[in-house]
């Protein structure tokens, strides 16, 4: 091979890394993370379709991985769906960019009753959109609690709370969510006390109350409890109401002779939001735009709310929701049932030690 050809060679492969490069480079592309087990597939290939836009979805079942990831920046991500009390104090340290809102025409869309709670997070609503919401209640397999218990107080934090009730039910199986921020302000909630608190000796009392219980809990995890309950495997779990009302669509697809409903207890629940934003080194911010603008059509967000039976933030979605879904109390409470949920709020950097540590003696006993 003379020298001439092995040159022309050499600059027709560096030409085709090149072209292949750029090719790469003008690919676009949005880096979605969100919680495991909460859309429905089918809108993220529809929004590929529409916009060309490829999605690189990630899932999580753990909000601190997130907010470790989203501290450390340099994460990736162009749209993070984020709780309310950790988007408040990851704004406060820089974590998010403001919303360009003349690219976000769907939020003409939005449920005003949602956006205004998420305002107290996020003042002004200028760094984040509603994806879904809900509540952290009590989900059981209905024949085997009756079986074993059949007055079991099922309306009650009781239930999963009073070590004389629970410890009845460890033989068939209890699951707690691996959620501190969910946990602690529960069980302030069942013993009178401020769920919002973020005094020592309150959260102490708190863990106490949920160490009293921890022998009767096979698992802290914030999703396996899903397929416990439809499979059942499991008779009782704290855990999301969404996650809970698919497990019981789940079991009754299957049609498995598995029976499980919801409940929010009588004494108030964690009214909770999700919350899409856009990290401030999001590398794609234009893609992540168009993705949350897709996301607030309200034929698409009620897609997946069908789908994960979550409520979501999106008012003018409500008459694509199915009718079922709509109606039952358990997914879009009534006005008295929501005048009786709470919200919390970020604890600071020395009540969020505090809590770490008292949720690490309640799961290790120690």
């Amino acid at each position: 091979m003379t020298k001439m050809v092995r040159q022309r060679l050499l600059g027709a492969a560096a030409l085709t890394v090149a072209l292949a490069t750029g090719a790469a480079a003008q690919e676009k592309v949005v880096n979605v993370y969100n919680w495991s087990d909460y859309i429905d597939e089918s809108v993220l290939e529809e929004f590929t379709k529409e916009t060309g836009i490829k999605v690189v979805y990630d899932v999580f079942d753990n909000q601190d991985i997130v907010e470790t990831k989203m501290l450390a920046g340099g994460s990736g991500y162009d749209v993070v769906v984020i709780t309310g009390p950790f988007l408040a104090r990851q704004i406060g340290a820089g974590v998010y960019q403001p919303l360009d809102k003349s690219k976000l025409p769907n939020l003409s869309n939005m449920w005003p009753e949602v956006t205004n709670r998420v305002a107290e997070y996020d003042p002004g609503n200028e760094y984040g959109v509603d994806y879904m919401w809900g509540t952290t209640g009590i989900g059981y397999n209905v024949e085997k609690i009756k079986a074993i218990m059949p007055d079991a107080p099922v309306n009650s934090w009781d239930m999963v709370f009073k070590p004389e009730i629970v410890s009845k039910f460890k033989d068939c199986g209890v699951q707690f969510l691996d959620a501190s921020e969910e946990l602690i302000p529960a069980a302030l909630k069942y013993l009178g006390k401020n769920p919002d608190s973020k005094d020592a000796a309150d959260m102490e009392e708190a863990g106490k109350l949920l160490a009293s219980v921890k022998p009767y809990v096979q698992k802290f995890h914030s999703s396996e409890y899903i397929n416990a309950l439809a499979n059942g495997d499991i008779c009782l779990a704290v855990g999301y109401s969404g996650d809970i009302l698919q497990a019981r669509n789940r079991a009754a697809e299957a049609n498995n002779g598995v029976t499980i409903n919801y409940v929010i207890p009588k004494e108030g629940a964690n009214m909770w939001f999700d919350i899409m934003a856009i990290p401030k080194d999001a590398p794609n911010p234009d893609a992540a735009h168009a993705f949350m603008n897709f996301m607030m059509r309200p034929e698409v967000i009620a897609k997946s709310t069908n789908y994960v039976a979550y409520a979501n933030g999106n008012l003018a979605s409500q008459k694509f929701v199915d009718p079922a879904i709509l109606a039952d109390t358990a997914i879009y409470p009534d006005k008295e049932t929501l005048a009786n949920l709470f919200s919390t709020t970020p604890y600071d950097a020395k009540a969020q030690r505090v809590l770490t540590r008292v949720w690490t003696s309640v799961k290790t006993g120690m």
